[in-house]
This record gives C-alpha cells, sequence and structure tokens, in this order.
C-alpha cells in the first residue's frame, strides 16, 4: 500500500478515527495535512505524529461546513507541498436525539458538516486535482448507520447516506481524470466517542459487541489501515464503492 510522498489531507483529524487515519498515512511515508474545528487538539495531534513518524505533518483549523474555510486549507497545503493527491473525508458529528424532537438548527448542523463538509471538501479537492492532471484519490466516511433505521439518529443516518451517493457520482464523474472515489463505512469501534455513548447509557456495549460477529469493536487502526489501502494504488482499480468494516456487523443485525 505505497503512499510514500503522496499529499494527505484528513478532515476531523484531531482524534477518534481521523486521528487514526492521519497516523497511518504517516507511517506509510505520506505527507500530511490534519484539520480539526478544534486548533489546540489538531496541533497538539500534529505535533504527536510528527514526532512518533518524522513525517512531514501540517495542522489547520478549519471548519468543513464552511466552503471559505476549506477552500483556504487546500489553497495552503497546495501552496505547501505543490499538489495534493489524498483526501480523506472523516470529519463528523453525532446527535442523540428523537426526530419529533430535532430543532431546525439541530438537523442542519449535522447535515452541514456530515455531508455539506464532504461536498465542500471533494469538490476543492477534485478541482485541484483536475486542474493537475496526476489523478488522485478521495476516501469518504460513511457509516454502518446507512445499513439500519437506527432511533434517535435521523440526521447522522441521512447525512451518511447522501456521502454514499455521493461517492459513486463523483467516482462516476471523476474517473476519466484518473480520480478514484470510495468510502469505507466503520461498524463500532474503540474511539472517544462510542465511550462516551456508552458512557452516557445512548447504546449498550454488551448488547453492540453481541451483535458483532467477530464478538469485539475494531481498534482505530483497523479502520485507518482501509483508509490507507483505498487510496493507495494497491486499489487502483476500485472506485464508486462502499467498504464496510464492520466485523460482521451488518451480516448479522
Amino acid at each position: 500500500m505505497n503512499v510514500k510522498d503522496k499529499v494527505v489531507l484528513v478532515t476531523g483529524a484531531a482524534q477518534g478515527l481521523g486521528g487514526a487515519m492521519a497516523l497511518a498515512f504517516a507511517q506509510s511515508g505520506a505527507i500530511v495535512a490534519l484539520s480539526d474545528c478544534n486548533e489546540e487538539a489538531v496541533r497538539e495531534a500534529a505535533g504527536r505524529i510528527a514526532a512518533q513518524t518524522g513525517a512531514r505533518v501540517m495542522a489547520t483549523t478549519v471548519d468543513v461546513g464552511n466552503s471559505g474555510d476549506v477552500e483556504a486549507w487546500l489553497g495552503e497545503a497546495q501552496r505547501e507541498w505543490g499538489r495534493i493527491d489524498v483526501l480523506v473525508n472523516n470529519a463528523g458529528i453525532q446527535l442523540n436525539r428523537a426526530s419529533d424532537e430535532l430543532t431546525d438548527e439541530e438537523w442542519r448542523r449535522v447535515l452541514n458538516v456530515d455531508l455539506d463538509g464532504v461536498f465542500y471538501c471533494a469538490r476543492e479537492a477534485g478541482r485541484h486535482m483536475i486542474a493537475a492532471g496526476r489523478g488522485g484519490a478521495i476516501v469518504n466516511v460513511s457509516s454502518v448507520a446507512t445499513r439500519f433505521g437506527l432511533s434517535r439518529r435521523l440526521p447522522y443516518g441521512v447525512a451518511k447516506s447522501g456521502v454514499e451517493a455521493l461517492t459513486r457520482v463523483l467516482a462516476s464523474e471523476w474517473a476519466t481524470h484518473g480520480i478514484r472515489v470510495n468510502a469505507v463505512a466503520p461498524g463500532y469501534a474503540e474511539t472517544e466517542l462510542n465511550r462516551h455513548a456508552f458512557a452516557q447509557g445512548h447504546i449498550v456495549r454488551s448488547e453492540i459487541e453481541a451483535k458483532i460477529p467477530l464478538g469485539r469493536l475494531a481498534e482505530p487502526k483497523e479502520i485507518a489501515e482501509v483508509a490507507v489501502f483505498l487510496a493507495s494504488e494497491t486499489a487502483s482499480y476500485i472506485t464508486g464503492q462502499t467498504l464496510f468494516v464492520d466485523g460482521g456487523y451488518t451480516v448479522l443485525k
């Protein structure tokens, strides 16, 4: 899975799956630009990854739901390294709320980050990749939520279903430019987000594990390495696909 010296941009990279993905790319020899809305956390993550791997790393504070922020960030990466080879659209937020209690603001906020943000980043990366004429790869992060009617997760499920549709359409449009667009759909992983959900009683760990044929949650590294695979030349004939990495959750459930 050779991504050595590729310029890789990762959103939502301060922690969780995004942090694991940024680390995995750096460990594979890539140049990595991390972004997150949490300035202190993303700079700390970038410093830690650079110290661990010796990779060239950049950290930027970005609200992916703001197209101006996105344009500025990709422009910065282009100026710094002269190209953009890979984009990983990981940034996302969750909301546990009954559908009839959702406010307009809550609905729009989740859709803005989880779907609009993916579009803004993909559109801007696509423009840079098309202009450069060297191809590229985009990896979007979907979810097992696209396969089930998960209660109290309406805007999240809608957004992630949109991400899969966006993945297919962009793959179709940009194939002639040598740009591959795929998605990884994680199941439940050992992240801060899920640990918080367990602690709050939003989901019950034992019930989730009982529905996973492999009997455990994923380690973030196991999801991250699939993102590296999809971005690498090893996956050169894969585009428009959503790859579920869920320990069999979608099979058994």
